[in-house]
């Protein structure tokens, strides 16, 4: 029977004394969450994740997924059908942090083991450095594009001042913490979902309904593609961090409010933005090329001159909505790592990595479309593996986490996991021989399973399937679910 963790007990390192003077910061780190400050309920995770998802770059990723060679309809129900499975995946994860009141990195260490979870948190917290970065030069350079337009200036001092304003709001949300963020997205979620639909509106008629009918269907290799990729840029880009946001949830609410609520929080926007670029992107070539070099912006030629400044307003929250998550999950994962410095310590040092990577993205990289999909299916590969581990462990799991062994090596749960670890290191070995990146030079040696997997070679019909990101899921799902059976009944029998 699991031990139960009484008050007394070590349950994390405790939270920091105090925060930046006169701010109203949250003081919990990665400590578990104590009862009474437990809160809520699960319809509450319905707007951190709207807000987050509800980007106009959901729009752009229309043409990303038409860049397969696919059909409207073909990219249609692999757009959906990816988003959807892929943030039912963060409801699951979410539902773990209901259970055991800690970050998600933490939780981790069940299966991992205290130790062994360094390596996953580490991949955690490039992946969320690494998109928080990307939302942040993407804001930068739609604000520059609108100016642009108006004729309020261009050049780098236009981006310098876009890109100072959006880092200011994100660095500050990620200090301030928990309730800060939960009161910040339900505002960006109702003002985006107002000036969004006002842009669906200006654009409906640069729709051509013969020519979105008119794009030839794509094989089978392609639409496993559109559809993998779909679940590697939404679902599958937030896993490492479901838990976070449930974590300050009361034991007893619902555990189906959970995962629903998060689904559905996270993928609405997505499936309505998606569809809406699927028909713009396939009605007007131009536009959808335009795109690879600036998603955000491109979407600017669309509208009227009186309406860029709402459109400003939406993409610049919607892309602070999704960063803002990014920078709190990452400060939870570097302290997960081991670094002993106060929560909003650990949000301002991923704020200075993520103001550096910005500045590469802007300023330095040549263009965005290449390396974005290179970033994303290659840590994709990895956190796919991670996640097949983390649902089967929570899936084998009868009873509550014993919190405090989460923070003890020589706890239940053990130093280091083998199985998890094994399992994530040969589904990420597997995984990066089955996908490609062309566009990511730096990338090229990926794709070394294909001709021995009789799939065609670097060059064949399957080289973009990004069938990788699936059999690292499959390996650590179905792996951890036979190897990882004993050790769950192991550390549940322990008292």
């Amino acid at each position: 029977m699991t031990a139960e963790v009484r008050p007394s007990e070590s349950q994390g390192p405790k939270p920091a004394a105090g925060g930046p003077a006169g701010l109203p910061v949250e003081l919990n780190g990665i400590n578990v969450i104590a009862e009474e400050e437990r809160k809520g309920r699960p319809r509450d995770l319905f707007w951190p994740w709207c807000a987050a998802n509800i980007a106009v770059l959901g729009i752009s990723y229309g043409s990303f997924f038409l860049g397969f060679g696919v059909s409207f309809w073909q990219a249609t129900f692999a757009g959906v059908l990816g988003t959807v499975v892929s943030f039912l995946l963060v409801g699951f994860v979410s539902l773990a942090g209901k259970r055991g009141s800690a970050p998600t990195m933490i939780l981790s260490r069940a299966p991992f083991g205290v130790r062994g979870n360094a390596l996953p948190a580490a991949i955690s917290y490039v992946l969320l450095v690494g998109w928080e970065t990307v939302l942040c030069a993407l804001a930068t350079l739609a604000t520059a594009t609108v100016f642009d337009r108006l004729g309020w200036g261009s050049g780098n001092l236009t981006k310098v001042v876009a890109f100072l304003v959006v880092a200011m709001i994100v660095v500050l949300a990620g200090v301030l913490g928990f309730d800060a963020i939960m009161r910040l997205q339900g505002i960006i979620t109702v003002a985006t979902a107002v000036l969004t639909v006002g842009y669906l509106a200006l654009t409906a008629d640069h729709i051509s309904w013969a020519a979105v009918s008119s794009v030839p269907s794509g094989s089978v290799e392609a639409f496993v593609g559109t559809l993998i990729f779909a679940m590697t840029g939404f679902g599958l880009g937030w896993v490492n961090s479901g838990a976070d946001y449930a974590r300050y949830l009361p034991r007893g609410a619902s555990s189906r409010g959970v995962v629903g609520w998060t689904t559905f929080g996270a993928s609405v926007a997505p499936v309505v933005l998606v569809v809406y670029g699927l028909l713009l992107a396939a009605s007007d070539e131009q536009l959808s090329s335009a795109i690879a070099a600036d998603p955000i912006g491109a979407l600017t030629a669309l509208v009227p001159t009186w309406y860029l400044v709402p459109f400003a307003i939406v993409a610049i929250l919607g892309l602070i909505g999704g960063a803002v998550l990014d920078i709190y999950s990452s400060g939870l994962a570097l302290l997960t790592l081991g670094l002993r410095v106060p929560r909003w310590v650990a949000a301002s040092i991923d704020g200075v990595l993520m103001i550096l990577g910005t500045i590469y993205v802007v300023w330095i990289a040549n263009s965005f479309i290449g390396p974005f999909q290179g970033f994303l299916i290659t840590l994709g590969v990895p956190i796919a593996g991670w996640c097949g581990v983390f649902l089967a462990d929570l899936a084998l799991r009868r009873q509550a986490y014993t919190e405090a062994d989460l923070y003890r090596p020589e706890g239940r749960y053990g130093s280091i996991g083998a199985a998890a670890v094994g399992l994530v290191v040969a589904g990420t070995a597997v995984g990066w021989g089955l996908v490609t990146n062309s566009l990511a030079s730096w990338l090229s040696w990926q794709g070394y399973l294909l001709s021995a997997a009789g799939l065609g070679g670097r060059t064949g019909d399957w080289a973009f399937a990004n069938l990788g990101v699936a059999a690292s899921f499959a390996i650590g799902f179905l792996g951890y679910l036979l190897l990882g059976r004993r050790r769950v009944r192991d550390q549940e029998r322990t008292d």
